[in-house]
């Protein structure tokens, strides 16, 4: 159980990831720092794989599934900003713990690597199947992209996600795509337009009518929104130049069941009908594709296209985490993330019953002076307990 002396530990673990900086692509010392407390703490294996993540094993006397924790240990920027606390102190101030990553999402790391060291300590390994701990680069570029490499490492039967929840059970969420649509022109000296074809012009057609599109709602996830993002023409800046190229991206927060076809097939209808419409219009869409390097060399690329999901009420992973909760005096509330997290390949890819519980609030998420609760911290570290009892004790 969650002794004082553990909780402690529990803190340290998490002070420490916080004064490690660890932009994405530059997690290697958070990375070692689980490392080398999974070796503390008794796991059974902790190495690190080809792209950075750290993977830490525990396995059970008897039989039964693989429960995987997840978490992230890349954080975005702390420069620039008007931090009133040292973003890499990781220090305690008023029952809070203050730095980049408190909440998203070292906290829950540290929370995590700790509370399944406890459990299998306790119970002297005397429990059904394989408990595992990931620590995944990369993600607040690539959601789910290195989980990947992680599931076919562990192959795990169910996933329970670290991502700030305020402990709730978080059962889905939408997903995300970058929609990048380009419109083609002809170039010609700005004092001869009519000499050109103005790409930007007809972007100025496309923008009004794909803000009528209606994109699809959820009854549980709520709207499939679709913002744009930026827009750029070429060449940029164009002195005395009309435009040959203008790009527009948006932002398309995804609902369970959507395909990529799907998603696409109203916004290349809209361009056919300008098509037919204008002489000379030329546009496209297709989703935006990403590369990153990792600190081990690696290059991680995706097409920017991260699947929503969610469990049914009554899903057995539900359902045992609903009970495991309760029973460790945790009140078991279902909800639901409004961000995306790497649940999106979990889940929505490769169809693991994938939860979410974790402590403090999405909306401390990338704020200045970003901060967990310790309360918080402590009672996730004890419904992490909790839950690896509930799926690995039958």
């Amino acid at each position: 159980m969650l002794t004082e002396a553990r909780r402690q530990e529990v803190l340290e673990l998490a002070r420490q990831l916080l004064r490690l900086p660890s932009l994405s692509g530059q997690e290697e010392r958070v990375a070692r720092a689980i490392q080398e407390r999974m070796v503390d703490l008794g796991y059974d294996e902790a190495r690190i794989d080809r792209l950075g993540n750290v993977i830490g094993i525990i396995r059970g006397r008897r039989p039964g599934p693989c429960l995987l924790f997840d978490g992230h240990m890349d954080t975005v920027d702390a420069t620039g900003a008007d931090w009133q606390q040292d973003p890499f102190g990781g220090e305690v101030q008023g029952g809070r713990l203050y730095g980049r990553g408190a909440s998203d999402m070292k906290g829950a790391l540290a929370a995590m690597v700790a509370a399944a060291g406890f459990f299998a300590c306790d119970r002297d390994r005397g429990f059904a199947g394989t408990l595992a701990v990931a620590g995944t680069v990369h993600e607040e570029c690539f959601e789910g992209v290195a989980a990947r490499e992680v599931f076919q490492a562990v192959r795990p039967d169910y996933v329970i996600l670290g991502e700030a929840s305020e402990l709730k059970i978080k059962r889905g969420q939408r997903g995300r795509a970058e929609i990048v649509i380009t419109a083609r022109g002809r170039s010609a000296h700005s004092s001869n337009p009519g000499a050109g074809n103005n790409a930007v012009y007809q972007m100025v057609e496309v923008i009004p009518r794909l803000q009528r599109l209606e994109p699809p709602v959820h009854p549980v996830l709520g709207p499939g929104i679709m913002e744009l993002t930026d827009i750029i023409s070429t060449p940029y800046p164009g002195a005395s130049v009309v435009p040959d190229g203008c790009r527009v991206t948006f932002d398309r927060r995804l609902l369970v069941g959507e395909t990529r076809a799907s998603v696409l097939a109203p916004i290349k209808g809209v361009l056919q009908e300008l098509a037919a419409t204008y002489p000379g219009f030329q546009g496209e869409a297709a989703f935006a594709r990403g590369e990153g390097k990792c600190y081990t060399g690696a290059t991680i690329t995706s097409e920017r296209f991260y699947p929503g999901w969610l469990l049914p009420d009554d899903h057995e992973l539900v359902q045992q985490a609903r009970r495991g909760l309760a029973a460790a005096g945790l009140e078991p509330v279902l909800s639901h993330y409004s961000f995306c997290t790497n649940g999106s390949f979990y889940a929505g890819e490769a169809g693991v019953p994938t939860i979410g519980f974790g402590p403090s609030r999405e909306d401390q998420a990338h704020v200045v002076d970003e901060y967990i609760e310790l309360e918080q911290l402590w009672a996730a570290a004890a419904g992490y307990y909790a839950l690896a009892g509930a799926v690995l004790s039958h």
